[in-house]
């Protein structure tokens, strides 16, 4: 969401205009990213850097309990709209109990920036699955990419853009709003990070911070409480 994709789904749309990808300000119902014509082989921003191998563990105190999530980058890969994505495994636990198992596919355009093409997600109660929503994939239903990270985040200050798009299920928005954060977190100290502020357009009051630091990827999340990056491990 490294991927934390969790912010909650519901049923209500909120109207939002933003652009994506280059494409003109649009409204939900007419969002139409600038779809690359040629991918990277691999998804190797610094701010997002996907090496298969690479797992995260993140840490959060929560009015629920203690939640952890590991993240891992596979090595296996999901042809999706006829583009090859990389595919990351995403597990939540709450008190030591799996609450989320999700897998993510992401790919890098030739120009650096990561688009987020779909996952596949499931909410799980007392060790069964109880819901899928919030699971999407571009080309089906009429879902479309948005864009995870940007090769030139500076060049997108304050603009908000649509990191998923699926009609009144998938509707995540991000802006950068600052460039050289800090944060200290169990797993050290980073300097010079990309700072975003996050929304759900489908659910209100949503709105939560994340930091992007080079080389590591997602170290802090804040929305109410702090959601830490441990140790990240592997290449």
């Amino acid at each position: 969401m490294l991927l934390r994709r969790r912010i909650p789904q519901a049923a209500a749309l909120a109207a939002v205009a933003l652009a994506c990808g280059g494409s003109n300000s649009t409204s939900p119902g007419t969002y139409d990213p600038d779809i690359p014509a040629a991918w990277a082989a691999a998804v190797t921003n610094p701010l997002f850097p996907l090496a298969p191998g690479t797992v995260w563990h993140y840490r959060a105190e929560t009015g629920d309990g203690v939640e952890t999530t590991r993240t891992e980058v596979l090595p296996e890969t999901r042809i999706i709209s006829g583009v090859t994505s990389t595919v990351v495994h995403d597990q939540v636990f709450l008190d030591g109990e799996l609450v989320e198992d999700t897998f993510d596919w992401y790919a890098q355009d030739t120009d650096g920036n990561v688009w987020y093409l779909g996952e596949d997600s499931k909410e799980i109660e007392n060790g069964q699955v109880v819901s899928t929503q919030g699971s999407w994939e571009w080309g089906v239903g009429g879902a479309l990419p948005g864009i995870i990270m940007w090769a030139d985040p500076a060049a997108h200050m304050n603009e908000e853009y649509r990191q998923e798009y699926l009609k009144g299920v998938a509707e995540d928005l991000a802006k950068v709003v600052a460039l050289d954060a800090s944060a200290q977190v169990p797993a050290g100290s980073y300097s010079g990070c990309l700072k975003t502020q996050e929304r759900n357009a489908l659910e209100p009051n949503s709105t939560e911070f994340k930091y992007y630091c080079d080389g590591v990827g997602t170290v802090l999340e804040t929305n109410g409480s702090r959601d830490e990056l441990q140790e990240v491990t592997g290449p």
